[in-house]
């Protein structure tokens, strides 16, 4: 399917952010990258360089939420296992694929944020509920109370950004790997 510059723009964002966090991403580079006209930008994004950031963001946490999602509708039995499992998979093939290069959006948009920008940082905050909700809503309907699956979810997505960036900093997937072997005992019912 074709995609209209703004979307294109949107998505290239989160890929700067993902290499080059907030304050590495200029505007001009990114409108390049995306193959989109840059007089097109402010018309897009009549609110900038934060705009822009944000709604990548908001991309980010949604296509995040999709391989959870995606995990629960698809799996001939889903377990919290099988679901944990997923989602760190996709990381460690993510990072091994990009050569480590590429880290979560959201973490680097905090990181470079948090302080500074208050839409950003609500926009990361938004979009780390957004990815945390399905991990939730699929621990509940595999059997774990509203309370635990909560918190689960929170301990899953701390220890998950976690390891992301000491994988990053190591060049090695060993770090998500001991995550993903550590936080296995809570999610066995």
């Amino acid at each position: 399917m074709e995609r209209t510059h703004r979307e294109r723009v949107v998505i290239t964002a989160v890929h700067h952010l993902r290499a080059r966090g907030v304050t590495g991403t200029g505007l001009r580079p990114l409108v390049a990258d995306a193959g989109a006209p840059w007089g097109s930008f402010a018309h897009y994004f009549p609110g900038g360089k934060d705009q822009v950031v944000c709604e990548a963001l908001d991309w980010a946490g949604a296509f995040a939420a999709s391989i959870v999602t995606r995990y629960v509708e698809t799996a001939r039995r889903p377990t919290a296992l099988g679901l944990w499992h997923a989602v760190v998979t996709w990381w460690v093939d993510d990072l091994t694929r990009h050569n480590f290069a590429l880290g979560c959006p959201v973490a680097a948009a905090i990181a470079d944020s948090a302080e500074g920008s208050e839409p950003i940082r609500s926009a990361a905050a938004a979009a780390m509920q957004t990815w945390r909700a399905p991990i939730r809503d699929g621990l509940v309907g595999l059997s774990f109370t509203r309370r635990d699956a909560d918190e689960l979810s929170t301990v899953l997505l701390a220890g998950l950004a976690g390891g992301i960036i000491l994988a990053r900093a190591e060049r090695n997937v060993a770090p998500l790997r001991v995550v993903e072997r550590r936080l296995r005992p809570l999610l066995v019912r």
